[in-house]
């Protein structure tokens, strides 16, 4: 049998195939793989990869990815980020040589995703700009700028006390449902005035509340420049873990570019309670009430991410409003004690002021803002005089006179005077305040103007304002948005008018 050699056949079949077969470079490739050990609870313990190295990204055949948490001397514990499948002993592991991944740009803004970034709504495919890995480094001190800029939440006690400045970290803590989420998603809202971005992390919640969230902010706020991370209670623990990570790594994709941005973690208590779950699975050794010793290390890497960015870094800034959950109010647990110690102030929530409907529920007594009193207006810190210091008087003065004795007219005027701080205080849900309709407010309680009013004629005065705002109360409102301080001749023709639309009603 006559043969054609295989070169002029490939010749005769494709004219030029010889030629291009000698151009191909034949080099040696290596395929490094795993296999799964053992597998449980949503980790799989895997052999064979002595390169892999911390937090570097997994997948599994068939499907699926995970990240490495430990690394022992022949196995390393993998956390998976996906339902596990088919998963099982046996199968093969490869390793990707990155550490975990998202994407990141305007194709986030207003979208529904997952840490991983995987759209969880009804919207078109996401194309970002480009992936960033989840753990970066914090900004260096020479890196960072005073924080001098306020943010403004719409909520009074916190704009007139407990004041933010963007790039600060301040703390949402109180027992479960007192309202924490409230007050982050309050601020969330009012920032359809201003141009922060609003990054909203759900970390072990339950859908309803994230639905709830998200549906206030879609009515109220400005969804389009809002991004909902999500990592439900019924999803993979390895999600809920890297969910806050993911979400800062989105945000500094904004803050680098010189915009500002807001991040709401909900909440951190339950991201603790993953660490702890996923370090007794790896069998690392547990510390206090079982949590194991990087705890802390965990939390402050990743606040230390926000901070007000210099001139020479474009100027950007990432504040965070992390959110924890206390039992029966005790502040020296564990993890809030941790938090206290590393953010710049907390918003302290009080049950018992929740259940006598003073809402928000917020304990001007334990809670502080360390650093963004610097960054109120001049004319906020004249118009807050010393408001703080007379409700914790009154609140003091109103314990004693509980037991029924007589007091001097003094101290009933001081008891009328902190009933009114009171109702100026309490305010509903998803109606944060404009900065003027603040100030119009504590101008009208410095002035002694409503001390003498009924108590429905706060709620007349507040559904007045905005239409006195936009009328006669324009140029006031007007120095107001400059940040100037009020001038006297201004401030007087301005109460003169606000004290006719709190007079009552005939």
């Amino acid at each position: 049998m006559n043969l054609t050699p295989l070169p002029e056949a490939l010749d005769r079949w494709l004219p030029g195939a010889q030629a291009r077969v000698e151009r191909v470079a034949l080099l040696p490739r290596v395929d490094v793989f795993g296999r799964v050990e053992s597998f449980a609870d949503g980790v799989a313990h895997v052999s064979g990869l002595a390169q892999a190295c911390l937090g570097e990204q997994l997948a599994f055949d068939g499907g699926g990815t995970g990240y490495v948490l430990s690394l022992e001397s022949d196995l390393l514990s993998c956390v998976l980020l996906d339902a596990p499948g088919a998963l099982g002993a046996g199968c093969r592991v490869s390793g990707s040589g990155r550490t975990v991944q998202v994407p990141v740009g305007d194709a986030l803004l207003g979208r529904v995703i997952d840490p991983l970034g995987r759209a969880l709504d009804a919207g078109p495919p996401i194309v970002p700009e480009c992936w960033l890995p989840i753990e970066r480094p914090s900004p260096a001190i020479h890196e960072r700028d005073l924080v001098q800029q306020p943010v403004h939440t719409g909520t009074l006690a916190i704009d007139a006390m407990f004041a933010l400045g963007r790039g600060q970290r301040e703390l949402i803590i109180g027992d479960g449902a007192t309202g924490k989420t409230a007050i982050a998603t309050d601020t969330i809202i009012q920032q359809k005035h201003s141009e922060l971005i609003c990054i909203y992390v759900s970390i072990g919640q339950t859908a309803s509340s994230t639905a709830r969230v998200i549906d206030a902010v879609r009515r109220f706020g400005a969804p389009e420049r809002c991004i909902f991370v999500v990592a439900e209670s019924s999803g993979a623990p390895g999600l809920q873990w890297i969910a806050p990570f993911a979400a800062f790594t989105m945000a500094e994709h904004f803050r680098d570019r010189g915009q500002h941005v807001l991040v709401v973690i909900d909440d951190l208590s339950k991201h603790a309670a993953t660490h702890r779950e996923l370090a007794l699975l790896t069998r690392q050794p547990p510390g206090r009430e079982a949590y194991p010793g990087d705890v802390f290390y965990v939390h402050a890497r990743l606040l230390e991410r926000a901070a007000q960015l210099s001139a020479a870094r474009g100027g950007g800034s990432l504040t965070a409003l992390p959110i924890a959950e206390t039992q029966a109010g005790n502040l020296s647990a564990y993890i809030p004690t941790n938090l206290i110690s590393i953010t710049d102030g907390q918003i302290v929530l009080d049950r018992r002021l929740f259940d006598a409907n003073h809402k928000p529920a917020i304990d001007t007594g334990l809670s502080v803002s360390r650093i963004g009193g610097k960054t109120q207006t001049r004319a906020m810190r004249e118009a807050v005089g010393t408001l703080r210091l007379d409700y914790a008087q009154f609140v003091e003065l109103e314990m004693f006179t509980r037991f029924g004795t007589s007091v001097e007219p003094r101290i009933q005027a001081r008891l009328a005077r902190g009933r009114q701080i009171r109702a100026l205080l309490k305010q509903p849900q998803h109606a944060p305040l404009p900065a003027p309709q603040e100030l119009a407010l504590l101008h009208l309680l410095g002035s002694g103007v409503l001390d003498s009013l009924p108590a429905d004629a706060m709620q007349r005065l507040r559904e007045a304002l905005p239409q006195w705002l936009e009328g006669e109360g324009a140029e006031f409102a007007a120095a107001v948005d400059r940040g100037d301080s009020i001038a006297p001749p201004l401030l007087q023709k301005s109460l003169a008018q606000l004290g006719k639309l709190s007079a009552p009603a005939p």
